[in-house]
């Protein structure tokens, strides 16, 4: 990379924007657990059909991620 097309300041801002990036994502990930958490214990509480019918759309929408994300890799 050439450093003299960039001020100096423009170097620091992205290299601390580089140290917060694994700080946003711990928080993004509690909320993302925290919300997982509360829909499990609302499911948990609703019973065994709703459980089933949860567990195939998350198969059904794991595998279409997959299917996306493979199909977008080439």
């Amino acid at each position: 990379m050439d450093v003299s097309r960039f001020p100096a300041e423009t170097l620091a801002e992205e290299a601390l924007l580089g140290l917060l990036l694994p700080f946003w994502q711990l928080v993004i990930g509690a909320f993302v657990l925290a919300v997982v958490l509360a829909s499990v214990g609302r499911l948990v509480r609703r019973g065994p059909s709703r459980m089933t019918t949860a567990l195939l759309v998350t198969a059904l929408a794991i595998a279409g991620f997959t299917v996306v994300g493979v199909l977008l890799e080439s």
